[in-house]
This record gives C-alpha cells, sequence and structure tokens, in this order.
C-alpha cells in the first residue's frame, strides 16, 4: 500500500508539473519579476482574462533565433531596388484607383 501511494504521489507531482499554471491579468501585473524568473526557469503560464484563456506564456526555445529576418537585412534589400520614377508612379495608380473614396462604383465623376 505504501509503494501505491509514493507512486501516485509521484505520478500527480509530474502530472501538475507538465501542466502549464493559470494566471489572471492582476497576478502577471503584480508578479511580473517572479512569473519571469519562472518562465527562464522553464515553467509554462496560461493568462486569463475574466476566466477565459487569452495567452500562453513559455520559455523560449533555448538556441532558436527569432522569427523573420533582421531590420538591417530588410534595409540592405531595400537599397538594392531599382529606382522609380515616381510622378510615373503616382500617375499609373491615378488611372486604376479611384481618386473619390466615397463614390459608389457606376456613379460619375463629381467635380470639383
Amino acid at each position: 500500500m505504501a509503494a501505491l501511494l509514493a507512486v501516485t504521489r509521484f505520478a500527480t507531482t509530474r502530472y501538475v508539473r507538465c501542466m502549464p499554471r493559470r494566471i489572471t491579468q492582476r497576478e502577471l501585473r503584480n508578479e511580473t519579476p517572479a512569473i519571469m524568473r519562472a518562465v527562464q526557469n522553464g515553467e509554462s503560464f496560461v493568462l486569463t482574462r475574466n476566466g477565459t484563456p487569452i495567452a500562453d506564456i513559455v520559455p523560449h526555445a533555448r538556441g532558436e533565433e527569432p522569427r523573420g529576418p533582421r531590420a538591417g537585412d530588410c534595409f540592405a534589400k531595400v537599397r538594392t531596388l531599382p529606382k522609380i520614377d515616381v510622378d510615373k508612379f503616382f500617375a499609373d495608380l491615378d488611372q486604376v484607383v479611384d481618386p473619390d473614396p466615397f463614390r459608389d462604383p457606376g456613379e460619375p465623376d463629381r467635380g470639383e
């Protein structure tokens, strides 16, 4: 019986540790440093608002780079784009986009 109790206690402890702890917005606001330390140590949280889960707070995967390109790489690519004639660009745009967004389709130009 003692062995069964020990196994049950171990299994329950392991299960509870695997489940993310639910925290409210207020808890996050008031206990941010403690929660951040817990996340840094591998713990996960489910953030709730009025009892409804709205976000998961989980540790960042070690060694994983942030998603998306770095800003410097984007600027470098933009510098390699061909130059455009701004006047021609806006002239072309005026031909396909109605300058009066409040006019119904098919309605004649109101004129100025």
